[in-house]
C-alpha cells in the first residue's frame, strides 16, 4: 500500500500527490471534471477503496483511482460544501448545499431524499447571502446520532439516524457555525466543541447549552475542529484574523480542550489556518492548509511540521488515505488522460 493526497481548491478542482506532496498533478477538464471547480470536501471508504467523493460546485463527483476518471453522481443539486459517509456503511452519505440544505443516500447515491432541517433558512440577513452546509459528522460513539453545522444557520443534531432534528441554539454568540468534534475524556465525559467567526464553543450537556471559550489568541475566528483519529487526546483547531485573512494560528489541545496551544508552522503564514487531513490508518500523519493555499505535514502526530514547495492559492480540503499498489500512479506518461503536472 501507498500514500495518496489530495488537495480541493477554491477554484481549481483537485490536486493529487502520489509522492507525499513533493509533485503533484490536476485531471484536466477531459478527466470528467473542469478544471476551474470548487472542490469543499473529500470522503473515502475502506469498503470502497476506488472511489473518492468530492463535493463541489458542480455537484457530488466520484473519481475513480483506476480509470483516472471523474463522474457526476445522481446528488440533484450543483453547490455541494459538505459530504460524509457512515463509517460502518460506505452507502450511507449526507451531503450539504449552499443555500442550506441537507440531504441523505442510502445506497450509494442512486436515490437521494431532503432531510427537514427544523428553522434551517436559505437565505440570511446577517449577510445578505445564502445559508451553507459546512460540516456533516457521524458521531464517533454513538452510530445514531449525526451532527450537522450552518454557516450562518446554527447546529442541528438527530439521535435518530436523521429521521428528526433539533437545532441547538441555547449559548451561541453566533449562528456562523464552521465545525464540529465530539470530544470523549478519558473517564467517559463527552464534550462538543463548535467553532464559529466569534469564537470556540463547547458544551457539556449534548449541544443542550453552549459556553463561549476565549482563545489566548489575537483572533477568536476559529474554523476546523479536529480530534486525532486514534482517540487520542490532541485535538487541533485552526485559528486565524478573518476570511481569507493575513494571519493564522493552529491551535493544540492535549487536556480535551481545556487549554489550547499554538504549534508554529515553518513559514509566515499567508491567511488564516482553514483545513486538517488525517487518516486513522495513521493517526501520526497529518495535513494542514491556509485558506490562500499554503500546506504542511506532520509525521509526528503535530509536534514538528515541514511546509510542501507547491502553494495552491486557496485550499478548501484536504484528504490523504493509503491506496493499493497496482493503483495507476497520476503522471503525465502513465495517465490515461491528459493531466497538469506541477
Amino acid at each position: 500500500m501507498r500514500i495518496r493526497v489530495y488537495v480541493g481548491s477554491e477554484a481549481h478542482s483537485g490536486w493529487f500527490s502520489d509522492d507525499l506532496g513533493a509533485t503533484w498533478v490536476r485531471p484536466n477538464s477531459l478527466s470528467g471534471l473542469s478544471v476551474g471547480a470548487a472542490i469543499r470536501g473529500f470522503s473515502s471508504h475502506a469498503q470502497t477503496p476506488r472511489s473518492l467523493l468530492a463535493a463541489t460546485n458542480f455537484g457530488i463527483y466520484n473519481w475513480d483511482e483506476y480509470d483516472q476518471k471523474w463522474s457526476r453522481t445522481k446528488f440533484p443539486h450543483d453547490d455541494v460544501w459538505a459530504i460524509a459517509q457512515s463509517a460502518n456503511d460506505a452507502n450511507l452519505i449526507y451531503a450539504g448545499t449552499c443555500p442550506g440544505g441537507l440531504h441523505r443516500t442510502r445506497d450509494g447515491g442512486n436515490t437521494w431524499e431532503e432531510m427537514k432541517l427544523p428553522g434551517l433558512q436559505p437565505h440570511s440577513a446577517v449577510n445578505n447571502g445564502p445559508t451553507r452546509v459546512t460540516q456533516i459528522l457521524f458521531d464517533p460513539q454513538r452510530p445514531q446520532t449525526i451532527w450537522v453545522t450552518v454557516e450562518i444557520g446554527g447546529i442541528y443534531c438527530s439521535v435518530d439516524g436523521g429521521e428528526t432534528w433539533a437545532m441547538l441554539p441555547d449559548g451561541l454568540i453566533s449562528a456562523d457555525i464552521h465545525g464540529i468534534a465530539v470530544i470523549v475524556s478519558d473517564s467517559g465525559k463527552r464534550t462538543i466543541l463548535a467553532t464559529t467567526n466569534r469564537g470556540l464553543h463547547r458544551s457539556e450537556n449534548e449541544g443542550e447549552k453552549w459556553q463561549l471559550v476565549p482563545l489566548d489568541s489575537p483572533w477568536q475566528y476559529v474554523r476546523s475542529v479536529v480530534l486525532r483519529p486514534d482517540g487520542f487526546r490532541r485535538i487541533f483547531l485552526t485559528n486565524g484574523d478573518w476570511p481569507p485573512g493575513s494571519n493564522g494560528r493552529l491551535l493544540i489541545s492535549d487536556d480535551f480542550g481545556a487549554s489550547w496551544q499554538e504549534r508554529l508552522l515553518p513559514a509566515d503564514l499567508n491567511s488564516t489556518v482553514w483545513c486538517l487531513g488525517m487518516h486513522p490508518s495513521d493517526p501520526r500523519r497529518l495535513f494542514v492548509a491556509t485558506n490562500l493555499g499554503q500546506l504542511f505535514q506532520s509525521v509526528d502526530g503535530g509536534d514538528i511540521w515541514t511546509k510542501t514547495k507547491r502553494e495552491f492559492g486557496g485550499i478548501r480540503a484536504v484528504h490523504w488515505r493509503p491506496v493499493a499498489d497496482d493503483v495507476p500512479i497520476l503522471s503525465m506518461k502513465k495517465s490515461s488522460v491528459s493531466l497538469n503536472p506541477a
